[in-house]
């Protein structure tokens, strides 16, 4: 691919981008060495891979199998679909998807200071759903589909040993005896990224006395596509819809709690669903397979430094409230595709990766540190931190434009604040 190949190429990404319009696929010389590295297998790199190639950068994505036991979905919202349909990856799996219509935060607490409870619908600001709900499963084969279908990419199915940063070239050392280098190296190797520490970038780390338990389950009353997040004193307990009468959960508890609740019989973990969700959905039925996660907090000190951008859990880690954690990896892969698009001839380049951080940087400080504020705020005894948390919670409740801010930042990073300023304007037009 020729330098001008590029650039004409990076220029139509971006008025996809901007159109929500499929790119033709554009096949590169295979004899060429990679230009990025995408480090990781799990959703984030796939969609790193995919969206970078389809820009049209020759990509080699490292990393084994795709893992098919996760039992975990994922909401992504409208944004995050827009971009996926881009890809091509939505509309095959869209029936085995749940829209969110409606989303409800419910305090269970015992405490003293409660909250009531909130709800915010997507049709108060103009859309049908917030976005949809997709079993992991799902989202990952058809991702992987796409990815061996891409002719840009080349899936080398290893581990990466050593990582090798020089001034012109990152190299990746696998367990297969060989070795490949770029001028990027994208690193979506998860919480504990590799590449991450290669490139000298430090991380500040948290582990909270928390794990998840994750299942399905079906009820006997219609969850109407409405998803509910129960605040309890130990984390969050979280509904999401799936299609039909079916839903998946997210329990959030101590880790000593979560072993017992995992180990418990289908029947008695049923009632104890069912019993923590007020019978709001009639009886509860468990499905097989459950899983544990233990919770933990994380933020590195850069988001790219010497060939290396970091995205996904490598760039951010925090408890799964809000979904807030793939749509937030989400909005790092189109950042990094717009500013490689800007720099095809390098887009390794210190000042790319530079801006890459600068851009990255407020929007994952905002939704890292609120997410993390409310988790704190739901395991604090302190009656100021309830008496805080509640008064916001009341205040977003009653006071309408307050809620339609909040929910249009919670789908676009900045559109909550454009649409009042959009607001105040036509009214001093008048």
């Amino acid at each position: 691919m020729t330098r001008t190949h590029a650039a004409i190429y990076a220029a139509l990404f971006v008025f996809q981008r901007r159109h929500a319009v499929q790119l033709p696929v554009i096949a590169l010389n295979t004899s060429m060495p990679p230009q990025i590295l995408v480090a990781g297998t799990g959703p984030a790199g796939l969609i790193a891979a995919l969206g970078l190639a389809r820009a049209g950068f020759a990509i080699t994505l490292i990393g084994p199998e795709i893992r098919k036991d996760d039992r975990r979905t994922t909401a992504l919202m409208n944004p995050a679909i827009q971009f996926l349909d881009g890809l091509g990856v939505i509309e095959p799996i869209r029936a085995k998807t749940a829209p969110l219509r409606v989303m409800r935060i419910v305090d269970a607490t015992k405490r003293l200071i409660r909250s009531p409870v909130v709800t915010f619908r997507a049709s108060e600001i103009g859309e049908q759903a917030f976005g949809l709900n997709i079993p992991n499963g799902v989202l990952s084969d058809a991702l992987e589909n796409a990815v061996v279908a891409e002719p840009n990419i080349g899936w080398r199915k290893a581990l990466v040993t050593r990582w090798d940063i020089a001034d012109d070239n990152v190299t990746a050392h696998l367990d297969d005896g060989t070795a490949v280098a770029a001028a990027l190296a994208v690193a979506a190797d998860g919480r504990g990224s590799a590449a991450r520490e290669a490139a000298g970038i430090t991380t500040t780390m948290h582990r909270y006395e928390q794990a998840a338990l994750v299942l399905t389950f079906s009820h006997a009353r219609g969850h109407a596509d409405t998803s509910t997040e129960f605040h309890t004193e130990t984390g969050p307990f979280t509904q999401v819809p799936l299609p039909g009468e079916r839903s998946s959960l997210v329990w959030v508890v101590k880790p000593a709690e979560a072993e017992e609740l995992s180990a418990l019989d289908d029947a008695e973990l049923s009632r104890r669903v069912e019993d923590r969700m007020q019978s709001m959905l009639g009886r509860v039925t468990v499905e097989p397979g459950r899983q544990v996660y233990l919770l933990s907090a994380g933020l590195p000190a850069r988001f790219a430094q010497n060939r290396v951008a970091l995205i996904g859990e490598a760039a951010h880690i925090f408890p799964p409230i809000g979904a807030q954690g793939l749509n937030l990896g989400i909005r790092d892969v189109q950042e990094l595709i717009g500013i490689a698009s800007e720099n095809v001839d390098d887009p390794g380049f210190k000042r790319a990766l530079a801006a890459y951080d600068r851009r990255r940087r407020p929007d994952i400080f905002a939704r890292t540190g609120a997410v993390n504020l409310l988790n704190l705020s739901l395991l604090s005894n302190v009656i100021p931190a309830q008496l805080l948390r509640s008064a916001g919670l009341t205040v977003l409740g009653g006071f309408a434009p307050l809620r339609a801010l909040f929910m249009r930042e919670g789908l676009r990073t900045g559109s909550g604040l454009r649409s009042v300023f959009s607001d105040l304007r036509k009214q001093i037009r008048r």
